[in-house]
């Protein structure tokens, strides 16, 4: 009888592993089962596992102590039957429940000195596990680069066909840091296909969790009623052990995209579920939190209060050593707390504001650019790994098993070296290009404004820069819907890409803003192509779903080197000054640039565009 018993507790216990994000419920039954019957037969290997699994559960049903003491137990269980792979597990996983504690730089440390043992010792969807741990890590540490890179290695070691939904985990958290690196289409990508593979399984904390991060990409992208149907399955499915487990609620992410929504009594409803679940932890959870009061605030009009919500977050922001602290988050709550101090009357304060958040997005762009190269180190790292392991199996073969070795070591490094240049080519348009509009990014803005400044500084020439913003474009997302919107963009992408020399450089500045630099050009001689191009918009006419965009327009300001702005900033400040003016005038209206020394704008340029 005890032999029947020990022969059922290993299966069994392997069984319940295998059906951790495939059919969360039966993986739990299924590995109290098996640790019964271990616990009767005294089979400590079997016992591990059990334990291994139930811990697992735990951290995505129950709180993270209690798993923890569940880990404790099977790390004890593996160590005394020597299971490496067991052991190496276990120890991940009770990396997982720290760094779900807030305990991030103990977590990372405890992860990383197991990872060379493991991609020894852990196949498939184990491997895939362990960099998925060590990437949440980092992740959670504040490191989206190294996040990423670890995330993308795991995913190919834990494909739809051997990860036994494991792929799906991969593609949810992969979502989560492409959000972070600013890149949400890419993101939501990732979410639909996490989505799909859910169609298949029964985890209910996985969808959960999917569906929060389809609410954020949408907010992200300025579709945030398209977030509405999930907030509410959200919202309907039970905080119990067959529901998303004690994971935490995200009320304030939902709150905020309900609040861009509309739907103010959506959001007051969901802000007040966040104070009852007690005061926020995590500096993220803070922020997300003043954001929401701000924007409830700001929607029922009150500039005032907003400020007020927020005051208390903004050392979170201002403090680059917190931990914890993304700069999505980061980025969020500078772009409300802009929106509050305008609304206030405080510009000064809201232009602090709006150059903080441009500083984080530079910041993103910056960290989009190291994960390329982090995944490609990466990679490297781990293919010298997996060739000196080939190396020392090789020894012990007989020759003619070597030289097939050989040949399917040479196959895989060819098969790594094309995935890392497919990553490179793809991130490095990504980080220069908006797909959107075809035009440059911010980015390569950034990256050639001083190089174009030096050499127009170098040849005696004049360097012209103009910041363009589409006029009232949140009445077109508002009335015809954000694919108008979209159409809109693009075809004033076009536009510029038409009218612009080939020395010419015209971008994407964030939003309905663009940016067009133009060498060798005064400010007057800019503006009056910008004007020109003004008419060109202004009789353009869009047809969309049946009905016509038209009577379309822009503000511009225009400044040149000139008047000495031999710097990146004072040529963009001069430039957005005179937009600011162009709004105030009344929009639809190109002006120049304050000269150093004089009062103010020119009140009425020669040749101003007006309606």
């Amino acid at each position: 009888m005890a032999t029947h018993g020990t022969a059922n507790a290993m299966p069994l216990a392997r069984r319940a592993w295998n059906l951790l994000h495939v059919h969360a419920q039966r993986a739990h039954a299924t590995a109290r089962r098996a640790l019964d019957a271990a616990r009767a037969t005294g089979d400590a290997r079997a016992r591990g596992w059990a334990r291994l699994a139930l811990g697992v559960h735990g951290l995505y049903y129950a709180t993270a102590a209690e798993a923890a003491r569940e880990l404790r137990r099977a790390e004890r269980d593996f160590q005394s039957c020597g299971d490496r792979a067991g052991w190496i597990l276990a120890r991940a996983a009770i990396a997982r429940s720290m760094w779900r504690q807030g305990q991030f730089a103990q977590a990372l440390a405890l992860v990383l000195p197991l990872r060379d043992e493991g991609l020894r010792v852990l196949r498939h969807e184990q491997r895939g596990v362990l960099l998925n741990t060590i990437a949440g890590c980092y992740s959670a540490y504040g490191d989206s680069a190294q996040a990423f890179a670890y995330m993308f290695e795991a995913l190919h070691d834990a494909g739809p066909r051997r990860g036994r939904g494991f792929d799906t985990v991969l593609h949810c958290n992969l979502s989560h840091e492409l959000m972070q690196i600013g890149d949400c289409e890419e993101a939501l990508r990732h979410v639909e296909r996490g989505l799909e593979r859910c169609r298949g399984l029964d985890n209910p904390r996985l969808l959960a969790v999917l569906r929060i991060n389809r609410v954020v990409c949408l907010t992200e992208l300025g579709r945030p009623a398209q977030a509405l149907p999930d907030i509410a399955a959200l919202l309907a499915v039970p905080a119990s052990a067959d529901g998303r487990g004690p994971m935490a609620p995200h009320h304030e992410t939902l709150a905020i995209a309900a609040l861009h929504a509309g739907d103010l009594a959506l959001g007051a409803d969901l802000i007040g579920r966040a104070e009852a679940a007690g005061e926020a932890q995590l500096p993220d959870e803070r922020l997300e939190r003043a954001t929401a009061h701000a924007l409830l605030a700001l929607a029922r009009r009150r500039p005032r209060d907003a400020l007020q919500a927020l005051r208390p977050a903004q050392p979170l922001v201002e403090d680059d050593a917190a931990e914890g602290s993304s700069l999505r988050v980061r980025a969020q709550f500078l772009d409300v707390l802009a929106l509050a101090n305008e609304r206030a009357g405080r510009t000064t304060q809201a232009l602090h504001a709006l150059r903080a958040w441009q500083r984080v997005h530079q910041r993103q762009a910056q960290m989009a650019s190291r994960a390329r190269y982090q995944a490609a180190t990466l990679q490297t790292e781990l293919l010298r790994l997996q060739h000196a392991l080939d190396a020392k199996d090789a020894e012990r073969r007989a020759t003619e098993r070597a030289q097939s070795a050989l040949v399917a070591l040479n196959t895989e490094l060819q098969r790594r070296i094309e995935q890392v240049q497919a990553l490179q080519t793809a991130l490095r348009q990504q980080a220069t290009q908006d797909a959107l509009t075809g035009l440059f990014n911010r980015r390569h803005l950034n990256d050639t404004l001083p190089t174009m400044l030096a050499l127009a500084a170098r040849d005696g020439q004049p360097l012209a820069l103009a910041i363009i913003d589409l006029d009232h474009f949140k009445a077109v997302n508002d009335g015809h819907g954000h694919d108008a919107g979209d159409r809109l963009l693009a075809a004033f992408g076009a536009l510029l890409a038409l009218g612009c020399r080939r020395s010419d450089i015209a971008c994407r500045y964030g939003g309905e803003e663009f940016c067009l630099l133009l060498p060798r050009s005064t400010a007057d001689g800019a503006r009056r192509k910008v004007q020109a191009l003004l008419r060109r918009w202004r009789a353009t006419r869009l047809e969309h779903g049946g009905r016509w965009l038209e009577g379309l327009s822009f503000s511009a300001g225009v400044a040149d080197t000139l008047a000495g702005r031999t710097t990146p900033a004072a040529l963009l400040k001069a430039a957005d000054d005179a937009l600011l003016e162009a709004k105030r005038s009344g929009r639809n209206r190109v002006r120049l640039a304050v000269e150093p020394g004089q009062a103010g704008t020119h009140a009425h340029d020669p040749g101003e565009a007006r309606c």
